[in-house]
């Protein structure tokens, strides 16, 4: 079975006969890796630092005091130059400084930090349970790390014990530290990570299964190394432990890259982009040279691959796109500082990187979390929640010198102190304010966003991700966002889990909960539940015609999903913005064969008030602002059913929604508009219908 699901999963799209044998044989040779790191378990964790020559012969002392006073390779400014960075912390974030060393506390006196979207969760009172899953509370064995099973249906979620062993909670202990000087934050830091050491065997458990959790650790406590580099308890013995650490995760990196010749993702990247790190901060490692130049050619290679010509990521996901964008953009300065020339055509793909999050951002400064998200980040100097992108403007405004990414009545962000210096901050600063986003359209992703001033709606008609083969898309063809007066109105669900609850996995990904049409209650593309990762590609959306200029915008797409029903339909929408008018016209248009169940549904944001009228007007409202959405349909004789639905905005946190659904039966050709009225207290709410209501009998 396993042999099974795996070939499904590789051989997904088309595939030439050449890059099949290509992957056999790399899968044969990973085979033969694995025997032999199987074998040498024992010897691996035992194995001391491989320092370069010049290095192993030295005193421990000289060798800390080496670490200590060089002043090159050179980390991210904010951590290099760490006492200004405190000072501007305090000066520039005092209440989010108030709140980090409050963070850090409890982290000390109970082992409790907030993770991922689950809130506050409390790890052990003693010591740290690095292998005890924070929400089954099964405890993951020390096996060898590719004989673990991940998907257990027990509750478990490999995910989450994952994000608790990336331990980023090691930056705020250090960020604290460097603030505050107390050295409760410094002890408690050097004793978690010895805990960890022991608890964590080189290559056993689950915290050594996916190399790109590895990586991503070894970074974060690259960024720990420099925070704590000073403390009193950094001595001989923790910094020989420190590099023995640091070479152990290399070289496991390195033996257990996450490449393959069909399709790589955001793991690969990621492992690639550890060796980089690794190889340029600690060139006293005898591998460092070979790692740092697999490192940079390879996340060259893997951005030309993985980023499409527009600039977006190529996994149909706005949430794995944030956590490339931040792999790409810090790498890019982290080399930059050091010397290492990137090409001038990367550091544009890099600034359309971050033009793609400016203008998927809606007005309330949060993302539309189209397909999967995991909430998870790279570097994080906090803990940002899934739907929150918007900081990487900031970021990208400094390095980039671009005024269009400084997002109107924002801060700067504490990323850009701790990653740019304050320089960075400066340099922000001096920025005058630029444009507000307009109607934009990224062709190679699918995304086409029709906005002006606070009137937002973003149309997908992406592909499920990586030319057919993605595993973290969703049935989410031809489907819309939609925001307006600050509020959001229909949204995208999230992805709330992975494996934990593969029922709930599902329901997330499904066309039913995405605002599109569905047939027959069919999904657009082929999913299983008991295949979390694998999606199909069958619906293939087309873009037929796009228009923008400054009266309206309009987009017409269609895709073929219920194609191998059959009677074969296919579903054709057009979306049009009336920018003067300040309303959305949608036609969907089904063609094919036969007489089908057709259902149409708008999933709207949690804590919204939604109620069917009696005028046949389904409305959703802001309590709050007082601001509406109004939805009139041209079959006034079919009425809607509001179904409890949910969505997630952080990986692990789920919010009650309401899905209007309105359900036909109907030979083809079949042909239902829809006006989207967006009315705030001071419209005229009767004025505002009869012009949609023109519309819907013109």
């Amino acid at each position: 079975m396993k042999l099974i699901s795996t070939t499904k999963r590789v051989l997904r799209g088309e595939v030439s006969p050449r890059l099949a044998a290509l992957e056999a044989a790399r899968r044969v040779r990973l085979l033969n890796r694995r025997r032999r790191e199987r074998s040498q378990l024992a010897e691996l964790d035992l194995q001391p630092a491989r320092l370069r020559e010049e290095f192993a012969r030295i005193r421990a002392s000289d060798l800390l005091a080496h670490f200590r006073s060089r002043v090159k390779p050179e980390f991210l400014p904010g951590f290099q130059e760490v006492t200004r960075s405190a000072e501007l912390q305090q000066e520039l974030f005092p209440q989010r400084t108030v709140q980090l060393i409050d963070h850090a506390r409890r982290i000390v006196s109970e082992h409790c930090w907030p993770l991922l979207g689950f809130g506050e969760k409390c790890f052990g009172k003693e010591a740290v349970d690095w292998n005890r899953d924070p929400l089954s509370g099964f405890s993951w064995p020390l096996d060898f790390h590719a004989d673990i099973n991940l998907i257990r249906n027990d509750g478990s979620d490999a995910r989450v014990v994952w994000e608790l062993n990336r331990l980023s909670h090691f930056i705020a202990l250090g960020r604290a530290y460097a603030i505050t000087n107390e050295d409760i934050f410094s002890k408690e830091f050097f004793q978690q990570l010895n805990e960890w050491r022991v608890q964590n065997p080189t290559a056993r458990g689950v915290n050594w299964n996916c190399a790109m959790e590895v990586a991503l650790r070894a970074i974060n406590l690259l960024a720990a190394l420099q925070l704590f580099l000073r403390a009193p308890e950094m001595d001989e013995v923790a910094l020989k432990d420190f590099l023995k650490l640091f070479d152990q995760h290399g070289a496991h990196i390195q033996r257990n890259l996450e490449f393959s010749h069909i399709a790589n993702s955001n793991h690969y990247l990621a492992d690639v982009v550890g060796l980089l790190w690794l190889g340029l901060m600690l060139p006293e490692l005898q591998a460092a040279s070979e790692w740092r130049e697999l490192g940079l050619r390879e996340l060259l290679r893997e951005m030309d691959q993985q980023i499409l010509p527009d600039g977006a990521d190529n996994e149909a996901s706005t949430g794995y796109h944030r956590l490339k964008a931040e792999m790409f953009l810090y790498s890019f300065v982290l080399c930059h500082l050091n010397g290492i020339d990137i090409e001038e055509k990367y550091w544009s793909k890099l600034r359309a990187m971050i033009e793609y999050v400016r203008a998927y951002v809606r007005p309330d400064g949060y993302a539309p979390l189209i397909g999967d998200s995991d909430s998870g980040q790279f570097l994080p100097v906090g803990q940002r929640r899934g739907d929150d992108h918007s900081y990487l403007l900031g970021v990208g405004a400094a390095v980039f010198q671009e005024p269009h990414f400084k997002v109107a009545q924002s801060d700067a962000p504490e990323e850009l102190l701790w990653v740019l210096g304050e320089r960075g901050v400066r340099d922000y600063r001096a920025l005058t304010q630029g444009e507000a986003p307009v109607s934009q359209a990224f062709p190679h992703a699918g995304t086409y966003v029709l906005r002006q001033d606070d009137m937002y709606l973003l149309f997908n008609a992406s592909e499920s991700g990586i030319d057919g083969r993605g595993s973290h898309g969703h049935n989410d063809a031809l489907s819309i966002e939609v925001s307006a007066y600050g509020t959001a109105f229909i949204i995208d669900p999230g992805s709330y889990i992975y494996t934990s609850n593969l029922r709930e996995r599902h329901l997330f990904r499904s066309t039913a909960y995405h605002s599109t049409g569905q047939v027959d209650g069919q999904e657009q593309n082929t999913i299983e539940e008991s295949l979390p990762f694998i999606i199909g590609n069958e619906a293939r959306p087309h873009v037929l015609s796009w228009e923008s200029n400054d009266d309206e915008d309009t987009i017409v797409a269609e895709h073929y999903g219920y194609c191998r029903l059959p009677q074969p339909i296919t579903h054709r929408r057009r979306v049009r913005f009336d920018k003067q008018q300040r309303f959305w016209l949608i036609d969907d248009e089904l063609t094919g064969e036969g007489k089908h169940e057709f259902s149409f549904r708008f999933h709207f944001g949690p804590g919204l008030e939604i109620t069917a009228r009696p005028d046949a007007i389904v409305a959703a409202g802001d309590k709050i602002s007082g601001a509406r959405l109004l939805i009139l349909t041209s079959d006034v004789a079919v009425q809607p059913e509001l179904e409890a639905q949910f969505s997630s905005r952080d990986y692990g946190s789920k919010d009650v929604s309401v899905s209007a659904c309105w359900t036909i039966e109907s030979t083809v050709p079949m042909h239902l508009t829809w006006v989207i009225v967006p009315v705030c207290n001071r419209d005229d709410e009767p004025a505002h219908l009869a012009i949609a209501r023109g519309q819907l009998s013109s």
